[in-house]
């Protein structure tokens, strides 16, 4: 089964993005990897407080994705799973494309402020040429109904 990978961060965008490769998903019998980065710089503090901290952030990974997971299954009819890794963004996501095989589309969601569409589009479409599977980036500020008629 091919699989539809989406970033899960903080950006206004990444609603999109989730939207997007949910919908794709449903209609083309895909799948969905959501896949959160917990920055390395995060945790360094001592031992104790740093593992404390990392695991409050998968909480609030976990929960986040929650919320998507249960609009993909009730409206979208796709169980996406879940995948944490800890690192620089840009490298976990190549690290990720190459450990799963199903991912055939990375999905990107574009800022829609002055300062450009996001760091992680920025860097990720430097290197597309060289990327083993295609770059799907979603404007963010399509509406659902722009995004339902192109899916």
């Amino acid at each position: 089964m091919r699989k539809f990978l989406v970033v899960l961060d903080d950006s206004r965008e990444c609603l999109n993005a989730m939207r997007f490769a949910a919908m794709r998903a449903s209609h083309t019998g895909g799948g969905v990897a959501i896949l959160s980065i917990i920055p390395p710089d995060e945790f360094n503090h001592w031992i104790g407080v740093g593992d404390i901290m990392r695991e409050e952030a998968r909480e609030r990974i976990e929960a986040h994705f929650e919320v998507f997971a249960k609009w993909m299954r009730d409206k979208q009819s796709v169980d996406p799973e879940l995948v944490i890794r800890e690192g620089d963004p840009v490298s976990e996501i190549l690290a990720q494309i190459k450990d799963d095989a199903e991912i055939g589309v990375l999905v990107l969601g574009a800022g829609t402020d002055k300062k450009g569409p996001g760091p992680l589009v920025t860097q990720l479409t430097r290197n597309s040429g060289s990327l083993p599977i295609p770059i799907t980036i979603v404007p963010g500020d399509l509406s659902k109904e722009q995004l339902e008629a192109i899916t």
